[in-house]
């Protein structure tokens, strides 16, 4: 699973950014499922800075944001993010350990089923 998580941060606030951002990226590295983590600058637009992280599935992405280390040391960061879809699963990848090809993990209905829909029949008077 990738999650992208884009800031803008004006370029005289990067140095108080930075600190916080890598024990954030600490205390997400200490979760169960974590795979690795890079923030990065934008080159064309120096204040749109870019926090990238794999992790092995979004279940150990979802519980580490409830671990209270995160709580404590990331979230404050992440709050600071453009609102913008930031968790995707991955379709494709290619590296030194080859190819993978992964089918969508999301429900034929999950863009039309909303929560408690699902859970079962609906009442009827």
């Amino acid at each position: 699973m990738l999650v992208v998580t884009r800031f803008r941060i004006q370029e005289d606030g990067l140095e108080a950014f930075l600190t916080p951002a890598r024990e954030a990226v600490a205390a997400l590295s200490r979760c169960p499922g974590f795979v690795r983590a890079r923030l990065g600058r934008a080159l064309d637009d120096p204040e749109m800075l870019v926090l990238a992280m794999e992790w092995q599935d979004v279940g150990s992405y979802r519980r580490a944001l409830s671990s209270t280390d995160v709580k404590m040391n990331a979230v404050p960061l992440l709050s600071q993010a453009i609102d913008e879809p930031s968790a995707f699963e991955m379709l494709h990848s290619r590296g030194p350990e080859g190819v993978t090809d992964s089918p969508s993990a999301i429900a034929a209905d999950g863009r039309t089923v909303r929560l408690g829909e699902a859970a079962g029949p609906t009442p009827t008077d």
